[in-house]
């Protein structure tokens, strides 16, 4: 379902509420989203249900935050107020995309229509981001052309990894699940530079080119040891089964 539900039984507080008592576990969730996007998307969650927006329709609204600010930094070109407002826009995306499936256990409108609907955006964002590095790259710092190449090795790396994590969720889900992970609050720390609010925010470094293709490139070498060791991890879980 998409657009406006029209009952709204309870109120923001009621709704926030509800949220935190209903918190997900933290175990092996980086430290950004799991402190801070965690608990801004229960903000937004609980508003949106108080405003009545079904989760197809804050699906649909963290498809345009992001889409706004990868537009901004293609259409503007390396400027601060283009830099910060780009990663501004798609810290907010993220904050949407984790408050979608809140609003439908809230409202009671889970669907599988609405997961899939919220996994093809993923699909379709998660490359999106570091095709746009490539674009800006060339249209705007030609000079830096080597981050081109990185942001089209980060684009095929980043697929794969929400390809592997999304299909080995369901395979795990359909064998019976697995045990419950510790607090790992270290562990949350340790994945920090994994993080996609990290990524979000990189983008304020897009305002000093040069600055931002080292953080860029650190972040797609770190990412590609723990997608490496992450695959290889499920794949063993997956063949012990």
């Amino acid at each position: 379902m998409t657009g406006v539900i029209t009952a709204s039984r309870n109120g923001f507080r009621e709704y926030l509420g509800d949220l935190n008592r209903a918190q997900k576990s933290g175990a092996g969730v980086p430290a950004y989203t799991r402190w801070i996007n965690r608990r801004l998307a229960r903000g937004v969650a609980a508003a949106s249900a108080a405003l009545g927006l079904t989760p197809n329709a804050v699906t649909m609204l963290s498809a345009a935050l992001s889409a706004a600010g990868l537009a901004v930094i293609i259409l503007v070109g390396p400027t601060l107020w283009a830099a910060l407002t780009t990663a501004a826009l798609l810290a907010a995306g993220y904050v949407f995309d984790s408050a979608d499936g809140q609003v439908a256990r809230l409202t009671g409108a889970s669907s599988p229509a609405g997961e899939w609907l919220d996994h093809v955006v993923d699909a379709i964002r998660t490359p999106a981001i570091h095709l746009t590095v490539a674009i800006v790259v060339v249209l705007h710092r030609p000079d830096l052309v080597w981050l081109a190449v990185v942001a089209l090795l980060f684009t095929v790396m980043s697929v794969g990894q929400f390809m592997s994590q999304i299909l080995a969720e369901q395979l795990v889900r359909n064998s019976g699940g697995e045990a419950p992970e510790g607090n790992g609050v270290r562990k949350s720390l340790f994945l920090l530079p994994t993080d996609t609010g990290v990524l979000c925010w990189s983008f304020a470094f897009w305002a000093f080119p040069p600055l931002f293709a080292v953080v860029y490139a650190v972040l797609f070498l770190i990412n590609l040891v723990h997608t490496t060791a992450s695959m290889r991890r499920k794949y063993r879980k997956l063949a012990d089964r």
